[in-house]
């Protein structure tokens, strides 16, 4: 990663703390509090150490400087704790607000972008890359400010006792951020790699455990188990890169530290010898200036090797902030953007393409040229080969995928619509049913949170729930787990048509809901959606040809277009591309 792209991110990075710089700014007064308290506790030590040692002085006259010094060891033990839980809050609202942004973009970019990577380097952005940018909001962007303020703040205390030490601490502290950017220049590009490496092997590791049953069936486990070890490796060997850069700036942050500190203490033996008699401004160096510089002589190096700790964090922050940010500001290939008109009420909905092209997120033409005219209550089952670009046609209809050419609902272009005006009139049932909610009510009421006890129950009826809800443990208010682990295939298929039923709809979209059933599922889901299609415009993508003949109209779709339309017996006895498909059906059975 080039040095202009590292900027750019830092920049971005610090654009994103603006919306919680409240938490930055009391982080940064109370570390620059805990070093006015440093200073304190060295002078109350120094003073000490001085009066006992060379002026003699009995220690009960001393008692209230003692009890001074234990009361600026408690507070700086107490802003410390402050702080830290200041800095947390910090860190958390900011990563709180970056998350939001991606889960955000998620949801306007829409599930098919999203198919274009596997779940697990989802999970690992969302999860694991925002979480490694905690460090640098908490700890590495207060410590900026507080490795400059607080030796600046040492410096005036030691300079008026002895001009010499003030001069040592000056011309070493450089020194430390100099090599410490020397070492860290390549931090940041050994954490990118070490994230996509992470996002790499979650992906690959959840899709293999998604298909582990194929994988043994076919006897590939084996050779997947060691495709898996060789990641785990190549992940381990770049984590090991990212510790060696974090080991040696560390090492070269305490060696300059400790050679000035070293120089520091061997300037005062010599001047306590007589050998050196400079620096105290004409005067004798006494035990005190001694003391008060070589105890802050740690501390005015501190707040460096603090930053020094923290600029991995930094770097970690940046490797990760490379892939978010390019995710939230990256762009599907939909120039009509999204739109912001609100569908105007009415209660059918006539839907009119004219030279459509369906793009793929990337701008791939997935279908077209399509031209239809969809009207009120008219039901349209499409059917095709996989791949003609039939459950294209409902993405796009979802808002999921950008288009050219022209689509209105009720003579107003589909991409000026607010998506989600547009989708509270649609219902959609897929092939397979997801059930996000914990319990059966929750999943079934998620459409229409609002349904009345009546309403659930006559969802529940036409869906065939009441077949087996009684027999849960809790009746509707049983915990179903997650992917609906309780549930059977057809039963969870069920609650989703309940789920679209109990939300009245102008636009019903079906994409193959039973093509993973068993018989009675299928037979019972297929006659709930068919009463349920003559209440409202329907568009239905079915690989079962012979539960179409109540249709209005079927639409053969192949390589992306629409070849054949008409009903169940003229398509039947044309002998083309429908009565093609029946054929291989029949042959197939």
């Amino acid at each position: 990663m080039n040095k202009v792209r590292q900027r750019e991110l830092t920049r971005w990075l610090k654009s994103q703390g603006i919306l919680a710089q409240r938490w930055l700014r009391i982080s940064t007064l109370l570390g620059l509090l805990g070093g006015l308290l440093i200073i304190a506790q060295a002078w109350l030590l120094a003073t000490l150490l001085h009066s006992l040692i060379i002026e003699n002085i009995s220690r009960n006259a001393l008692l209230n400087n003692f009890l001074m010094l234990v009361v600026t060891i408690v507070l700086r033990a107490i802003l410390a704790w402050f702080r830290e839980r200041v800095g947390f809050r910090y860190g958390a609202a900011i990563r709180q607000h970056i998350r939001r942004q991606v889960l955000n973009r998620l949801e306007q970019l829409g599930p098919a972008w999203i198919q274009g990577k596997p779940a697990g380097s989802w999970a690992t952005m969302i999860l694991e890359q925002i979480e490694d940018m905690q460090d640098f909001y908490s700890r590495y962007q207060p410590q900026m400010m507080l490795a400059v303020m607080i030796p600046l703040l040492i410096l005036a205390a030691v300079f008026p006792i002895n001009w010499t030490a003030g001069l040592i601490l000056l011309t070493t502290a450089p020194l430390i951020p100099v090599f410490m950017a020397l070492v860290g220049m390549g931090a940041a590009d050994a954490n990118r790699r070490n994230f996509l490496a992470l996002a790499r092997l979650s992906g690959n590791f959840l899709d293999r455990l998604k298909g582990l049953d194929t994988l043994r069936l076919f006897h590939r486990a084996e050779a997947e188990t060691e495709q898996i070890a060789q990641a785990s490796e190549n992940f381990r060997s770049r984590t090991m890169d990212v510790l060696k850069l974090a080991f040696l700036s560390s090492a070269v942050l305490e060696f300059f530290a400790s050679v000035s500190i070293a120089v520091a203490a061997v300037y005062f033996g010599f001047s306590y010898l007589g050998e050196l008699n400079f620096g105290s401004y004409g005067l004798p160096v006494t035990l005190f200036a001694g003391f008060l510089v070589l105890i802050l002589a740690p501390e005015f190096f501190q707040p460096l090797r603090d930053l020094g700790t923290y600029y991995h964090a930094k770097a970690q922050a940046i490797g990760a902030a490379e892939s978010l940010q390019t995710f939230l500001l990256s762009e599907s290939s939909q120039s009509n953007g999204e739109g912001t008109q609100e569908l105007a009420s009415c209660d059918r909905v006539t839907i009119k393409a004219t030279d459509l092209y369906i793009l793929s997120p990337q701008g791939k033409s997935l279908a077209g040229p399509l031209n239809f005219i969809l009207t009120a209550n008219q039901r349209i089952a499409i059917v095709g080969h996989s791949g003609a670009g039939k459950s294209s046609l409902l993405n796009l209809l979802l808002g999921f995928l950008p288009y050219q050419g022209s689509i209105t609902i009720n003579d107003t272009e589909l991409n000026h619509l607010r998506p989600t005006s547009w989708r509270t009139h649609l219902s959609w049932v897929g092939q397979n049913p997801h059930l996000p909610e914990q319990t059966l009510r929750s999943n079934i009421l998620l459409s229409n949170p609002q349904a009345s006890e009546d309403a659930l129950k006559l969802a529940m009826q036409r869906a065939y729930i009441d077949e087996f809800v009684s027999q849960l443990p809790d009746g509707l208010d049983t915990v179903i787990g997650d992917h609906a682990a309780r549930l059977s295939v057809g039963q969870a298929q069920r609650v989703a048509v309940a789920r679209a039923l109990l939300s009245p709809c102008l636009l019903l979209l079906l994409d193959e809901p039973t093509a993973s059933l068993d018989a009675n599922s299928e037979r019972l889901v297929m006659s709930t959606l068919n009463e349920a299609s003559s209440h409202q415009t329907t568009l239905l993508v079915t690989h079962r040809l012979e539960d179409l003949e109540g249709y209005d109209q079927i639409w053969v779709m192949d390589k992306g277009e629409i070849v054949e339309r008409g009903d169940f017996m003229t398509l039947s006895q044309s002998g083309g591309a429908f009565s093609a498909l029946m054929s291989n059906r029949n042959s197939e059975v």
